[in-house]
């Protein structure tokens, strides 16, 4: 049974999603600040946290940073902020996902599926120049030093990667990425792919490459 943690300081919305938790058959424990989820998150191993950004004591963005610092469990982020920056900032602390209120709870259910059937590990590496792509270790080392990656952007490189050479449009991407289920437009993937290629830095960079009227292809 797949055991979430639902954080968020508002007990109606924290009861809101534990139904529809319990009706998929989720297990579910709940923090009511940012210092509460990181404790929870250190002490438990979970499928899924389903983060508020506005939280006391602690904001969610800043939780999400510092959860990041010792899980990989997936984090979908909930916000009253619909602005790019506010998205964008949440992604880059290492949130999957970015679900604005109100929201739907059963879309909000969907995108949590969806993350969680995602499975793109593999047993095997890929070097490219001092860049090593360890799928199994879900890691990306440039000059044999680590690359502080989110784990949309490591999906989207391990992705890309795999099919070396092989054009994606974006809504191809949003599918296999994100799911079938995704609520989200084509934009994510263009902020996601902005995000990859600031982390991977001048030299790696250009190794993710816009396909014009189309998409993207990593070209390792």
């Amino acid at each position: 049974m797949a055991k979430f943690l639902i954080a968020d300081d508002e007990e109606g919305i924290r009861q809101i999603i534990k139904e529809y938790c319990d009706f998929e058959g989720y297990e579910t424990e709940m923090a009511t600040d940012g210092m509460d989820a990181v404790r929870k998150a250190r002490d438990n191993d979970y499928d899924m946290i389903i983060m508020d950004a506005m939280m006391p004591k602690l904001d969610g963005f800043s939780a999400v940073k510092e959860i990041r610092k010792f899980k990989q469990t997936p984090i979908i982020m909930l916000s009253a902020r619909v602005e790019e920056y506010d998205k964008l900032h949440g992604f880059e602390m290492g949130a999957d996902d970015y679900v604005t209120k109100p929201f739907s709870p059963k879309e909000l259910m969907a995108r949590a599926a969806a993350i969680m059937r995602r499975g793109l590990m593999s047993e095997d590496k890929l070097v490219s120049g001092d860049m090593t792509i360890d799928f199994a270790g879900r890691a990306i080392y440039i000059a044999e030093k680590r690359v502080p990656l989110t784990p949309k952007e490591c999906d989207l490189l391990f992705y890309l990667a795999r099919y070396n050479g092989k054009a994606f449009s974006r809504q191809e991407l949003l599918d296999k990425i994100w799911g079938f289920d995704y609520y989200g437009d084509e934009r994510t993937v263009d902020t996601h792919i902005k995000m990859l290629r600031k982390s991977l830095g001048d030299e790696y960079r250009d190794k993710i490459v816009t396909v014009r009227g189309m998409g993207y292809k990593a070209v390792l």
